[in-house]
């Protein structure tokens, strides 16, 4: 029995996590893992600080990333995994989609005053000033300057998609990922699949396209899938000769109920599916 286990999508300070690589490498270690990749939101920058901390810890660690992307209409994510990421082509991908949500930020600032709220970038720097600063950044802020009373209320009203105060965001579609991540020498995963709530059609229609340029696993294992969720995606993952990965999706603070490798509780991704991410 496979008794090691990992996760594989885990995000640091150098997107919406709240945990600093070297940090979030302690708590790989406190939580008993021997394997983690860190796939921060459109950035590999907290790679390097990772790879050192783990050396250092005995921790095995996946460069990873989750680039955004969009499916007709639809945001979805596409998870790299044991990419280089010091690839030239991908980080010049990356620093354009940091100029767009830069620019985005600022849009959404100026929405945000014209409801009442006091935010600027430089105000978000004073509270985080290491990260890069995303939509839950500022939904922790307008939470601890008691403008809301939780952060969903944040999303629900003001800066969720299609709310009064959201500004859209640069993406590529999912094969454009699945290419970027080759082109990093990486292997691409579709990550957290029923979290888009499509038909079955739909997901299969996605799942063929993005086969097109190559796609190589699809996140089976995840924090809040139901047992029923896990076995649909095993099904179309052995349909369709995909790998199947799996991880938490942890973010520190911002997501207080996700722990790392265990997500909510129940999950537990082994050691034995990194192997076919090696070859």
């Amino acid at each position: 029995m496979d008794t090691q286990t990992i996760d594989l999508h885990v995000h640091s300070t150098a997107s919406d996590g709240t945990l600093t690589p070297t940090e979030l490498v302690a708590a790989v270690k406190e939580a008993g893992l021997c394997a983690f990749a860190l796939t921060d939101h459109d950035t590999v920058d907290g790679i390097a600080e990772a790879k050192a901390a783990a050396d250092a810890a005995g921790i095995e660690l996946i460069p990873g990333v989750e680039l955004s992307c969009d499916y007709k209409g639809k945001e979805v994510h596409m998870v790299g995994l044991y990419l280089d990421e010091t690839n030239p082509r991908l980080l010049a991908h990356l620093a354009r989609f940091r100029d767009n949500r830069d620019n985005r930020n600022q849009k959404m600032y100026e929405k945000l005053n014209e409801e009442g709220f006091a935010i600027s970038e430089e105000a978000l720097r004073e509270l985080f000033p290491d990260a890069v600063l995303t939509r839950a950044h500022v939904a922790r802020f307008l939470l601890e300057h008691g403008y809301i009373k939780d952060i969903s209320e944040a999303f629900e009203k003001y800066i969720g998609d299609g709310c009064r105060c959201h500004v859209p965001r640069e993406k590529i579609t999912p094969q454009e990922g699945v290419e970027l991540i080759h082109h990093a020498n990486g292997k691409a995963v579709l990550a957290h699949p029923v979290l888009y709530h499509m038909s079955d059609d739909r997901l299969r229609e996605l799942i063929t396209d993005c086969l097109s340029c190559g796609l190589d696993g699809i996140e089976a294992l995840y924090s809040t899938y139901q047992p029923g969720d896990e076995r649909y995606i095993r099904r179309l993952a052995e349909e369709y000769g995909l790998a199947v990965s799996g991880g938490s999706d942890f973010h520190g603070s911002n997501k207080p109920h996700i722990r790392l490798g265990t997500g909510t509780g129940r999950l537990m991704v082994p050691y034995r599916l990194l192997e076919p991410f090696r070859s």
